[in-house]
């Protein structure tokens, strides 16, 4: 558990198979999901069995809005894309995580929805850590 964290919390392990850690922003871990395609960050709240954002306590949901608006600020800063998709569908992964993509016209998928299309490309180890630390040094 991350710090500041509340007791009980354990990561779903998909969510920690196909991404790696990039931050601890108070309530959520920031993740980066191991997908080339897209610049796909997940946010995900430290708070036990919570599957839904009307499950988290009004200072929680104001919390998760601030580090999404953060995130995706950042991500497409960064990135310089032509949109940022933001997501909590939840209907694999139960536990409540919030999707933040960096998408382009032209890429694959664009316009529609990136699940669902293709394979997910890893990337290369070297290339995912430096991603990483280019997130960290943005925030």
């Amino acid at each position: 558990m991350l710090p500041g964290g509340k007791g009980g919390f354990e990561l779903d392990p998909r969510l920690e198979t196909e991404s790696i850690p990039v931050a601890w922003l108070g309530l959520c871990e920031l993740r980066l999901r191991d997908d080339r395609r897209w610049p796909w960050l997940l946010l995900i709240p430290q708070r036990p069995e919570i599957e839904e954002l009307h499950d988290l306590t009004p200072l929680d949901q104001a919390m998760l809005s601030f580090e999404t608006n953060l995130v995706s600020k950042a991500l497409k800063e960064m990135t310089g894309c032509t949109k940022i998709n933001c997501a909590a569908l939840g209907n694999v992964v139960r536990q409540l995580h919030v999707h933040v993509i960096a998408r382009n016209e032209g890429d694959p998928g664009w316009p529609g929805p990136i699940w669902g299309h293709g394979v997910r490309e890893p990337y290369r180890p070297e290339e995912l850590r430096r991603f990483a630390e280019k997130i960290r040094r943005r925030l």
